[in-house]
């Protein structure tokens, strides 16, 4: 089968451009980064454990997000796309979306919490610039793809759509937070962990953050293999139900994360405050993301009883 190539000109048009930006500034990103000493970081003996896991989760994302926009690009290029059994222009949505959400996050975890402040370099100052600049190349080609026409956007473009990335991008987040409050409560003998939270309240809050990852997680990959119309249930049902036990576990997430900030301010615990504060503000956006998903799932569900 002879191989078919973009046009001259879809070389220059807005996305293939933004895609390049994207590919070029997050290569530069994990370079840089992959070149930093320990002590260039938060290398620190306390701070040890907690800059390897976050670093990690940086890298990952930028390597990842590299790699998946790399393929698109390549496969967008030879137009080989449509070869591949999943929904191609859901695909590249969710990439440009999460894509954008997590270099966000790990503009702001890598100069917040790996980098040392009182000695950065300025090969990590580059890096940290060029992690923003590729979460705006991400952003941009949300835009891009969001102002194309209504069939070639794909449901993940919508509101709920979004929402629901918005929700799997608050899932993630909580996973190297998770390691970080397991790594202090394994490290204590008193049955509290570093941040001042009972085991019990740990666990809790776990398995809400990975039930929740779960059920993101399935519902993305239903959407982009186009198996919305295989399901024995109906799809928006389903999707109602795990909004409605998003809200659920979130709402106990949350409220043990305001434990942590009451007990910060009232000095009660030795807990990392930033850590505190990131827990918090993420916990607090994906209740917000899964509360407005299930107001649209019940919406969408009481037009079509009446219909």
């Amino acid at each position: 089968m002879p191989v078919i190539v973009l046009e001259a000109r879809d070389f220059a048009s807005p996305l293939f451009l933004v895609r390049t930006w994207a590919l070029l500034s997050g290569c530069l990103t994990f370079s840089l980064v992959a070149s930093l000493e320990a002590s260039e970081l938060n290398g620190t003996p306390s701070g040890l454990h907690q800059m390897t896991t976050f670093r990690i989760s940086c890298m990952f994302t930028w390597c990842f997000f590299f790699i998946f926009t790399l393929l698109i690009h390549v496969l967008n290029i030879i137009q080989f796309h449509s070869l591949i059994p999943i929904s191609w222009k859901n695909l590249t949505v969710t990439v440009a979306v999460l894509g954008a959400l997590m270099c966000l996050s790990a503009s702001v975890v890598f100069p917040w919490i790996v980098m040392d402040h009182d000695r950065a370099s300025p090969h990590a100052v580059v890096a940290a610039v060029a992690s923003c600049l590729t979460s705006l190349a991400y952003t941009s080609e949300s835009y891009v793809i969001r102002s194309q026409a209504q069939e070639q956007r794909g449901y993940m473009a919508s509101m709920p759509g979004l929402l629901k990335i918005l929700q799997f991008w608050g899932g993630c987040q909580m996973i190297p937070l998770l390691v970080e409050a397991v790594h202090g409560f394994s490290s204590t003998e008193n049955g509290r962990s570093a941040s001042g939270v009972e085991g019990w309240q740990l666990w809790v809050s776990g398995m809400s953050y990975c039930l929740c990852v779960l059920m993101s997680l399935v519902t993305v990959v239903v959407i982009l293999g186009d198996c919305t119309g295989r399901c024995l249930i109906p799809f928006d049902r389903i999707l109602a139900t795990f909004s409605l036990s998003g809200v659920l576990l979130y709402m106990v997430a949350t409220v043990i994360c305001f434990t942590k900030v009451t007990r910060l301010r009232h000095n009660s615990t030795n807990a990392d405050p930033e850590l505190v504060v990131l827990e918090t503000v993420v916990a607090s956006i994906t209740l917000l993301a899964y509360t407005v998903d299930l107001a649209c799932s019940i919406k969408l569900l009481c037009d079509r009883s009446h219909a």
